[in-house]
């Protein structure tokens, strides 16, 4: 129950659940369901608003707007959400999924029986209604009922009947009222789907094929992460939720698929921020032949493609964004981006010389770095100095320790760093990609170095896949990887604070006892 509701002192929620009940019985009383499934409109609300732009309004002088003989005939459908009654007429508004309609209600105009299941109606309820389009005084598009179908009985009010539906948790614990009761919600998710339709408009038109690979691991990898545990219990099997479809996907391209994308859920076993969330939507592409700097170039292409067709469709959301997709985008080396943030250039390449840094400027810290090797602690400090610096802009940082990209190609010209970059986009990390390690003997060591991790209490280290080696040992093309959180990007996009605005019913605390 929303905390509107169990906060009504005088039990006047209840009085109105219970006449809302006795009104649903009344309309079964007049031979109407209160649950029908009998009605089947013809237009939405914006086609009647389209049609009647080309309809007269009423002169100024004239006593009433009337339908006029040619005016057509449209069947409507959708919730009341507002009503004003004048005894023999009414005028409401009804909203399907493309907008808001007015209908009016006539006595005179009404058979007896319809207008009978009419007066049952309230905010919330599904109704239908056919009748002529015409412009009231004011011009405003009008269907008038001349039919009228009660299709659903809410037996709850709509919040803004009682306190309204502002509180944020309340409003993700119940998020079905939330979308009927906030319009600019509704909106978002319309965005988001835009976004994600366009994700793969880009990538179906740049031939790659579009696959689905297992959620369900028998070994944790693909990215460093905790995991959910579960059970098999027909196989006795203990299971990972998948943290990335990394390793599944670069098995496609060994077998001949040289460019294949997925979205799909991901798991990791973290906390809640406004920036993540324990189940999360991913892209991942490969492609063959392709490098971390050509990557970049596509990431940039992708972006630029999402944008465009939102702000087609959703201008409004354009405004709201404090950074511009202006290519190129901006783009820093972490050893150079540490190097002008004070760090020496004989610590990125010397464990002594990095501890002796860490002693002299960071000693606050010692328990954050002291465990790290030398990667590692690079990646700390890249985490503390550089990140929180980078500002809104879309930046691709480059050249990642390899100790921190265990399964990323190492770097011709020193194996100690990786192809790889991040992208970050309004100070947050968007997308992480690099050019793919396709040596099976490297990536094998790599795995055994993971498992030796975890050993030592590494949680979100990774297992030695060894099909995945096995399918390495086969021969996998050069390639270049991508990996993009997609609820990130509706955040970035949309403008909004949160990650649980971006998703529909994003992971929350169980409600109190008796809530």
């Amino acid at each position: 129950m929303p905390e509107s509701d169990r906060e009504d002192p005088s039990g006047g929620l209840e009085r109105i659940v219970a006449d809302r009940r006795a009104k649903a019985a009344r309309l079964a009383a007049l031979g109407r369901r209160p649950f029908a499934n009998d009605f089947r409109p013809d237009a939405l609300a914006a086609d009647v608003l389209r049609e009647a732009e080309a309809l007269p309004a009423p002169g100024a002088g004239a006593a009433a707007a009337e339908p006029g003989p040619d005016a057509p005939r449209r069947s409507v459908a959708g919730r009341i959400v507002a009503l004003r009654s004048f005894g023999k007429a009414a005028f409401l508004k009804l909203d399907d999924r493309s907008g808001r309609i007015q209908v009016q209600v006539r006595r005179d105009v009404l058979p007896e029986a319809d207008f009978a299941a009419f007066r049952l109606a309230e905010p919330g309820d599904f109704v239908g209604v056919r009748g002529p389009v015409f412009r009231t005084k004011t011009g405003e598009a009008t269907v008038l009922a001349e039919r009228w179908a009660h299709l659903t009985k809410a037996l709850r009010p709509p919040p803004e009947k009682w306190h309204g539906l502002t509180d944020v948790e309340t409003r993700l614990r119940h998020r079905a009222v939330d979308l009927f009761a906030n319009p600019e919600v509704r909106r978002l998710f319309r965005a988001r789907g835009r976004i994600v339709t366009a994700l793969r408009e880009y990538l179906d038109g740049a031939d790659f094929l579009e696959v689905e690979t297992p959620v369900l691991h028998a070994i944790q990898g693909g990215a460093a992460a905790r995991p959910f545990v579960t059970h098999h219990n027909a196989l006795d099997l203990d299971l990972f939720l998948r943290i990335a479809p990394e390793l599944y996907l670069k098995r496609l391209l060994v077998g001949g698929l040289e460019r294949v994308y997925e979205i799909g859920r991901c798991f990791r076993n973290e906390g809640l921020s406004t920036r993540h969330n324990p189940e999360f939507t991913m892209l991942e592409f490969y492609e063959a032949y392709a490098t971390c700097g050509t990557v970049m170039e596509r990431t940039e292409e992708l972006l630029a493609h999402v944008a465009r067709r939102l702000d087609e469709a959703f201008p409004e959301f354009a405004a709201r964004r404090r950074f511009r997709l202006e290519r190129p985008f901006r783009r820093w080396s972490m050893p150079e981006a540490l190097i002008r943030g004070g760090v020496p250039a004989a610590a990125l390449a010397d464990d002594a010389a990095m501890t002796s840094y860490l002693e002299r400027h960071h000693a606050g810290a010692r328990e954050a770095w002291s465990g790290l090797d030398l990667g590692r602690r690079i990646y700390w400090l890249f985490e503390t100095l550089v990140e929180p610096a980078l500002g809104p802009e879309p930046t691709f940082v480059v050249s990642y320790p390899s100790a921190v990209s265990p399964l990323a190609r190492p770097r011709d010209d020193d194996p100690a760093w990786v192809d790889r970059f991040e992208l970050f986009v309004g100070g947050q990390e968007l997308a992480n990609a690099f050019s793919e390690l396709n040596d099976p003997d490297l990536q094998a060591e790599r795995f055994r170095a993971q498992v030796e991790a975890r050993r030592r209490g590494d949680e979100e280290a990774m297992g030695h896949d060894e099909e995945y080696v096995l399918a390495l040992e086969h021969g996998m093309p050069p390639a270049g990887g991508f990996g993009l959180g997609v609820d990130r990007l509706v955040m970035l996009l949309c403008g909004v604070d949160s990650i649980r605005e971006a998703i529909l019913f994003p992971l929350r605390r169980p409600a109190r006892e008796g809530g």
